[in-house]
């Protein structure tokens, strides 16, 4: 049986979005990242040293870390897709394929770990307080442009981010989405193709189920 390390509302939410949707039992661990209270713990750094979540468990192989442990959101993404073929969440068209692998990529490192690290951690781009200020201030012109970037790709028509169907590319988004209300961004009024598919997937049982274990509520006040 799985583990899955997580922080509620972190971006391992979207695999645990994905072991809901594969329908097996497995033990979610809540593993706190805000503030460090779990990862940065010796303990933890034990079982992943980059001290982030998600982790999952087991995995044949080793970076690092506890035997087993597989780290990074988009390869445990990949590989729940990969080993769990009747989810349809991993095209098998090769173009289609390195599409979502395209979304997944752009997703988490220049929205996720740039522009918001500059939001929320600062401190991992400069070394001097006094510069904190204008660091954040970047992140949020970043992030608008970016959520500019996906509303304009979601609004051509398509159902879902990969237009061939419900993918491991659309529970990452709906974490982005969730950042968008945490940060106040006006995200019913500014984004309504992204808050369609939100919404789509705020109707899926395993959506719901995640979002209840890790207290989040998404689209809450317009429901």
């Amino acid at each position: 049986m799985y583990t899955l390390y997580y922080s509620p509302g972190a971006c391992s939410m979207a695999p645990h979005i994905v072991l809901e949707e594969i329908g097996k039992p497995f033990h979610a661990e809540h593993t706190s990242a805000f503030g460090g209270k779990v990862t940065n713990t010796d303990a933890f750094a034990r079982i992943n040293p980059k001290r982030r979540v998600p982790v999952l468990h087991p995995v044949e192989g080793r970076m690092g870390g506890a035997p087993d442990a597989l780290t990074e959101a988009n390869a445990i993404l990949l590989y729940l897709a990969r080993t769990n073929p009747e989810l349809n969440m991993l095209p098998q068209d090769p173009a289609r394929e390195a599409r979502c692998i395209e979304w997944l990529n752009w997703l988490s490192s220049a929205v996720h770990a740039i522009s918001y690290g500059q939001l929320w951690r600062p401190q991992r781009y400069v070394g001097d307080e006094r510069d904190f200020p204008a660091v954040v201030a970047k992140g949020h012109i970043n992030v608008r442009e970016q959520y500019a970037y996906i509303e304009d790709l979601l609004a051509d028509g398509r159902r879902w981010a990969e237009p061939g169907g419900y993918s491991i590319v659309d529970p990452f988004l709906l974490v982005l989405y969730h950042w968008g209300e945490r940060i106040e961004l006006a995200m019913t009024r500014d984004y309504p193709a992204w808050t369609d598919l939100s919404r789509r997937l705020l109707d899926r049982p395993a959506v719901q189920r995640v979002l209840a274990r890790e207290g989040i509520s998404i689209l809450a006040s317009n429901a």
